[in-house]
């Protein structure tokens, strides 16, 4: 059954989806991993599966890498079908063991009052966007939401994310451009600590002049944010861009060495044919995926469901 937003929230009392809202949604999600999931099955279809014919795994083992599962969640894999003694119909079974490498859902840090969700990622894979969209979910969910602009450096970043403001009815802190993103953050938890926001959202700058530059930049917003107020930040969700492919896991050990990553938003999946790489950051990384893009509209920012995602990948 597709996982809930309030599942994700930690809502017990929230509203439940219908069976049509959910079938929906896997449409959605099963259209958006086409690209992913003809690159992985046409290799298994061609095997015709014959755990006999060592022909076969390499076909597999080549169709999963192709597809971005990983070189080390690939062999995993290999090695529980091969426990298995599988044969004939890889589909059923594969899904089930991507689904396990996937791992157990997890919610949301959105328990704490004010909670903290520090959004990290390089420019461009969607982290205003995703924002703005968990914003509006979050006030669905009667949260008061505080979204601060703690990239000060890119070009029209505060007035996107403002513009996301708007529109979920949440609050906004900014600065001047240049500004010390360290600074945004404190004003925008000394503000909510004011105004009794439920849930604070900041957003970070993905790109600096050099590498070095920019985690020792979010090192330090992070640690403001901590020093600011106890248990903070409660989530550093990184916001991963489905069309890197083997890059976002790179990039998913590098911001996750810096900040403390405690969870994955995969975007743009509707646009790439390399959606293996979820299975790949969450395996090799131990990273949960909590949420998943599948298109523009507001309703295609999703809980990650693992069963759903690798239903969709392998079989549809």
């Amino acid at each position: 059954m597709t996982r809930t937003w309030s599942e994700l929230l930690g809502d017990a009392d929230g509203r439940r989806e219908t069976e049509d809202e959910q079938r929906g949604f896997f449409g959605r999600l099963r259209d958006s991993l086409t690209k992913s999931r003809r690159a992985l099955t046409g290799e298994l279809a061609a095997a015709a599966f014959d755990p006999a014919d060592d022909a076969a795994w390499e076909r597999l083992e080549e169709a999963l890498i192709g597809a971005d599962v990983g070189v080390r969640a690939t062999a995993e894999l290999v090695r529980r079908l091969e426990a298995r003694g599988v044969a004939g119909d890889l589909a059923g079974p594969l899904a089930e063991e991507i689904a396990d490498l996937l791992g157990e859902p997890a919610t949301l840090g959105v328990a704490a009052r004010p909670s903290v969700i520090l959004v990290v990622g390089v420019n461009g894979t969607g982290k205003t966007t995703t924002i703005g969209k968990l914003a509006q979910k979050l006030r669905q969910h009667d949260r008061s939401v505080l979204l601060a602009a703690a990239d000060t450096f890119r070009a029209a970043a505060e007035e996107q994310l403002e513009i996301w403001a708007r529109r979920a009815d949440a609050d906004f802190v900014g600065s001047e451009r240049g500004a010390d993103p360290a600074a945004v953050a404190y004003d925008a938890l000394e503000r909510a600590a004011a105004g009794a926001h439920d849930v604070v959202i900041v957003d970070t700058a993905g790109r600096l002049h050099t590498q070095a530059n920019l985690m020792d930049e979010l090192a330090k917003v992070r640690r403001v944010i901590a020093g600011k107020l106890d248990g903070a930040p409660h989530e550093t969700l990184l916001v991963v861009d489905a069309t890197t492919g083997q890059n976002g896991l790179q990039q998913a050990r590098l911001f996750g060495d810096a900040v403390g990553v405690t969870g994955v938003a995969l975007t743009k999946l509707d646009g790439s044919a390399k959606g293996g790489i979820a299975v790949a950051i969450a395996y090799e990384l131990g990273l949960p995926m909590k949420l998943v893009g599948v298109g523009e509209a507001l309703d295609d920012l999703r809980p990650f469901h693992a069963p759903d995602f690798a239903r969709a990948l392998v079989a549809g």
